[in-house]
């Protein structure tokens, strides 16, 4: 009787035992997977990102325009989104690292290391570039920095444009990826096509940057700093523009402050 009354207590504990081991959550993100390893992906996309993108700039075909720089960093943006996006969500860009931010998709104690992340991927893709490209062509091209600002007239025109091409890429990012009403696996595919869109579309105009690490990178490596300030102040307003429209008319009712 002692025997199976032990036995019946020992079945019993192997069962509460189970039943814990199944409440827990054997997938939930450890602290390396949820604090590190984003910004791990967010400093390897953006390292692809800029290093590609510098690349084709410094050895833009002339013959090609601005079509080769458009499919380098478009295709870039869409690689790096699809392969990195479930890990770190697909940021790559401060702008849209504010703006997910302010629509309460990225944990506040993460902006900052987002960014910096970022920043830090861009002096890395930067260098690469120039390791890759050669001295004339590098030089030439002022490193993959952006220069096409020249004088104080073209200013007005170019954070114009900054601000409109941010905020097309941008809200293309959150209806994508962040709105649950329109999410869509094909957010990689969307966001690629705007930054080819925005660069065939205001190449000539800013130089269509759109994101400050890929503004930033380019410009420490090669010592280019003309006009830099545009190129976080444009990119910055537009994320800040798209967080009030979806925050007051576009985004579902967990995003939308009012008319719930």
């Amino acid at each position: 009787v002692m025997t199976d009354s032990i036995a019946k207590e020992e079945v019993a504990l192997a069962m509460l035992d189970g039943k814990k081991e199944s409440s827990e959550k054997p997938n939930e993100p450890n602290l390396f997977e949820k604090y590190v390893q984003p910004c791990v992906a967010e400093m390897v996309g953006v390292t692809l990102i800029v290093s590609l993108g510098c690349t084709s700039v410094i050895e833009n075909v002339a013959s090609a325009g601005r079509v080769q720089p458009a499919l380098a960093h478009g295709l870039a943006v869409g690689l790096s989104v699809a392969i990195y996006g479930e890990i770190s969500g697909g940021h790559f860009n401060p702008a849209v690292s504010l703006t997910a931010f302010l629509l309460g998709a990225l944990d506040r104690i993460m902006l900052l290391p987002y960014c910096v992340s970022q920043l830090f991927g861009g002096i890395i893709g930067g260098s690469l570039a120039k390791a890759m490209t050669t001295h004339g062509s590098y030089v030439n091209a002022s490193g993959g920095a952006f220069d096409v600002v020249t004088s104080n007239e073209q200013i007005g025109r170019a954070v114009v444009a900054e601000i409109v091409m941010t905020t097309l890429l941008v809200i293309t990012v959150c209806m994508a990826a962040i709105n649950n009403h329109s999410k869509t696996p094909l957010a990689p595919l969307c966001v690629g096509f705007t930054v080819a869109v925005d660069i065939l579309a205001g190449g000539d105009i800013s130089g269509a940057c759109m994101n400050p690490a890929r503004a930033f990178g380019p410009a420490v490596v090669s010592g280019h700093w003309d006009y830099h300030w545009i190129y976080w102040i444009g990119p910055l307003s537009g994320s800040l523009v798209v967080a009030a429209i979806v925050r007051l008319l576009l985004g579902d009712r967990k995003l939308r402050l009012i008319l719930k």
